[in-house]
């Protein structure tokens, strides 16, 4: 079986149905065993809100002002009633996004190289103009902490939330079973997420009146707008032209 498609038929054992005999054993004896514990999931429902309670801090805190400017501003936001704290924390959680994506798209540059593209696939060229932009909205978003006086090196909460909820992205372009075309469904991950998040950030910063980042950063939005785009339909060209491919007869079962 070729990693350069994903959908041939191979010597996958998963389901029950390869072994008739004994998955009949196995749901006889799912039958007749007893339950691990008494009762409903209410019990392990307990336990995880015990661990709730006893979590402390949670993800932490959005560090100090490393500035007497970022302190006074500070002081200014909290006297006219905002939480300025709130703002400092998206704004990590998208620069670590945006330094995330750069390694993605590396990544994804490597999986070219290996397995090439499509009709209507990804170019290296394209690939390295969307790493480039990741890698110029990073710098925006550093520039733009250090002029509020925040330390764009320190990770915030929702630095940590994200880094937590997208895991698996990295983890399915680092993996080295899987071709471009499967990278692309991490990639498209990635770039809704990128997206929903740049908007909500616009919002939050024209409504805290810091109207020339939100400019800057609506510049950044159309940019990912355009990434979206072309990774959709980079993935719907590789999805079409993978149907269409005839069924290699190796990968097909053997007849009785």
């Amino acid at each position: 079986m070729s990693k350069d498609t994903i959908a041939d038929v191979g010597a996958n054992r998963t389901g029950i149905k390869t072994s008739p005999v004994d998955s009949k054993d196995v749901i006889a004896e799912a039958r007749r065993a007893k339950p691990s514990s008494l009762g409903d999931a209410r019990a392990i429902a307990d336990v995880r809100k015990q661990y709730m309670r006893e979590a402390g801090d949670g993800l932490g805190s959005v560090p100090p002002p490393a500035s007497l400017k970022g302190m006074a501003k500070t002081a200014m936001d909290m006297l006219k009633g905002g939480k300025p704290t709130v703002f400092i924390d998206k704004l990590g959680e998208r620069l670590a996004f945006e330094r995330s994506g750069v390694r993605l798209y590396e990544g994804a540059l490597s999986k070219l190289e290996v397995f090439g593209s499509w009709e209507g696939g990804p170019s290296r060229e394209l690939l390295t103009k969307i790493m480039d932009d990741e890698l110029s909205h990073f710098a925006l978003l550093v520039e733009a902490m250090e002029k509020l006086g925040a330390d764009p090196t320190a990770m915030t909460p929702s630095a940590d939330l994200t880094s937590v909820i997208s895991m698996g992205v990295p983890a399915a372009i680092s993996d080295a079973r899987t071709n471009l075309r499967q990278c692309m469904e991490a990639l498209l991950v990635a770039e809704l997420t990128d997206n929903a998040s740049w908007e909500l950030l616009i919002d939050l910063a024209r409504g805290l009146g810091h109207d020339s980042l939100a400019d800057r950063f609506q510049l950044a939005l159309d940019a990912e707008a355009e990434h979206l785009a072309l990774v959709k339909g980079w993935l719907a060209a590789g999805v079409s032209t993978e149907a269409r491919a005839p069924m290699d007869s190796a990968t097909l079962p053997a007849q009785p």
